[in-house]
């Protein structure tokens, strides 16, 4: 599967567009990783359990929305896309998405 943030892929000719595809996550924190953080903000710092946490959940939703790609027939997205929204206080949505075209 070939996936790009453009709208087209350079030697590439799209044969057909399948329509948008998505895939999407719902990750929690965990209480160790609230521990952690707290005290991370304190010295300063990257937040790594966090950042581990958002990298999983942009690969599982990367994932969800190659899978929906392949079940319309697609074997590339253009204008691929993550939006992230926070659900509830200890909750964040990771979507994925794109338009599932056909290349040649």
């Amino acid at each position: 599967m070939i996936i790009v943030t453009t709208n087209e892929i350079g030697g590439q000719e799209i044969k057909t567009v399948k329509g948008l595809v998505q895939g999407s996550t719902v990750q929690s924190k965990h209480v160790g990783r609230d521990i952690g953080a707290s005290l991370k903000t304190l010295v300063g710092g990257e937040i790594r359990g966090y950042s581990d946490l958002m990298k999983e959940a942009r690969e599982q939703a990367l994932a969800r929305m190659v899978k929906e790609a392949e079940g319309l027939g697609a074997n590339a997205i253009i204008g691929m896309r993550y939006q992230t929204a926070q659900i509830m206080e200890s909750a964040a949505e990771v979507v994925a998405y794109g338009t599932a075209v056909v290349v040649e």
